[in-house]
Formats: structure tokens, sequence, C-alpha cells
């Protein structure tokens, strides 16, 4: 019987994490898995391997918090597998709400019994001089912000039609699964991971109007730099400078990431655990 394959990924931070990758994996491996990190660090029956050098699997494993999770899907996104994230300490809203026990994470990985949802992901293009000299990808959010002390200049388009001008700390553009992130401690709104919608937020705008936008998925979003420099962010994970001149297109990416979890859980149920809101008195079932 061949082997199956999952690649874990590990916060080598926290030691709980390394701590149940250890108890994982000896489960795994006596359920006929190999598994494989590009982690940096050594844990026993984990083989660690290169990003490029990963090869088949069948499911990411993530251990950790959100920030690890958005570095596993960087493997997921073009893979089209499943990408699992274990919550072990703070409520976040990709990984579980609860912590499962370590046989019950197993279980679901040798049943394949997780649930997933598809998330949306955003796409960028950078031009320059009508030359396009970076792309990528995001999960929460693409920014475009100042890359200095003093504010950044910013031209905006939507569907080929000026929006308006921004003297600004940046703009942010993201998905509903980063409306709860960069783009909410900004003043943006929450959307539930279902619609299809994405959110555009000044950050501390010099104007009148500055309010976040509600933006249909369909829509191109063309932000043109004016200021003598900015950054552009992705998922603050992939970054690009810009200069005066470059246009930073924004549209949806033709791929999701496969966002599992062990217990299925209700987004609103998300959102109660992780900012305690009161429910108490709650008559429901």
């Amino acid at each position: 019987m061949s082997k199956r394959r999952a690649v874990v990924f590990i916060n080598p931070s926290r030691i709980e994490a390394v701590k149940a990758a250890e108890e994982l994996a000896s489960i795994l491996i006596s359920q006929n898995f190999e598994l494989v990190t590009p982690t940096d660090v050594a844990i026993a029956n984990i083989s660690q391997v290169s990003i490029d050098a990963i090869g088949e699997v069948e499911v990411a494993i993530v251990l950790g918090g959100d920030g690890t999770i958005l570095r596993g899907a960087e493997v997921t996104l073009t893979r089209d597998i499943p990408l699992l994230g274990i919550n072990l300490g703070h409520v976040g809203f990709l990984a579980e709400v609860e912590k499962p026990e370590i046989a019950a994470i197993a279980k679901s990985i040798v049943d394949r019994s997780y649930v997933y949802e598809n998330r949306m992901v955003l796409g960028y293009s950078v031009q320059r001089g009508g030359v396009e000299i970076s792309q990528g990808w995001a999960l929460n959010e693409i920014t475009v912000e100042r890359d200095s002390t003093t504010m950044v200049e910013l031209f905006v388009e939507i569907d080929r039609r000026p929006l308006s001008h921004w003297g600004c700390d940046g703009l942010i553009c993201s998905t509903p699964t980063g409306s709860t992130a960069y783009a909410f401690s900004a003043g943006g709104p929450v959307l539930w991971p279902e619609i299809d919608a994405l959110v555009l937020l000044p950050i501390s705008a010099h104007a009148l109007f500055s309010r976040p936008m509600v933006v249909s998925t369909k829509s191109e979003i063309v932000v043109t730099v004016e200021s003598s420099v900015a950054l552009l962010s992705a998922d603050a994970l992939r970054k690009s400078p810009l200069i005066a001149g470059d246009r930073v297109i924004i549209t949806r990416n033709p791929h999701v990431i496969k966002l599992a979890h062990v217990n299925p859980t209700l987004f609103t149920d998300r959102l109660v655990a992780k900012f305690k809101l009161p429910v108490e008195g709650w008559r429901g079932e």
C-alpha cells in the first residue's frame, strides 16, 4: 500500500505547536502517512524539505495562529488541497475556534472527515511604464501604503472610471476573509466569508470622503502612485517597492483557498468567541 502524504506548517516559536506536531506525527505515521515540513524546526517523524520539494500531498496541516495559516496558504493555493488550521491558544478567524484533541485531529485526517469552505483570493499586477514588473495574490488583503514618514499620494479608479485622489497613510483592498484583519483594525466592515464582495478602505485619508466601500468582485481596481515612493504588501508576506507612476491593478484571482476545519463552525460563533461578544441570556437552542 502506497503511503499517504501531508505537509505540516509549524510556528517554531510556540512550544505547544512543536509538541502538538510531535504527537500528531506519531499517530499519522502509524496510519501509513509520510509527513514533510518546510518549517525550519526538527521534529521526529517529519522530514524537513524546501518549499519546492514538498511534492504531492493530500492536505496541509497548520499548527499555529492565523499568520502561520497564511504561510501555509502559499503552498495550497495552486495545489487545490485543503488547508487545515489548528488553534493552539488565541482564537483566530482561520483556525479552529476551540482546540480539538490531537487524536480527533488525526482521525479527521485519516478519515478525510474534515469539512472545508472555499475562500476567495485577490490577485494583483504592478505595471511600470506599461510593463508588468511583478504580480501576486493575497488571501487577506492587498495594501498600498507609505514607505516613508510622509503621506502617500494615491489615485484610485474602479472599472476604468476615476473614484478619488487621496493623500493618506495607504489603501486596503481586502477579501471577506481579510475583513476581520487589517481592514477591521482600520475601521472597515466585517463581511461574512460567503459574501461575494471586496472591501476598499483608505487609511487616515486627508479628505472629506474616505469611507470604507464594498465593491463587486467583478470590478477592476487600479491604484496609481503619485508620490515618490510607496510599498505594496500582500498579506504582509509578499512586498514590492513602488515609485511614482506605478499602477497596481487588483482583481479577483481565479484560485480559491480550501480552508478546512475538524469541526464545522458558523462564522457568527467565531465572531462571538473572538471578541467575547455579550450573548448571555440568548434563548435559542
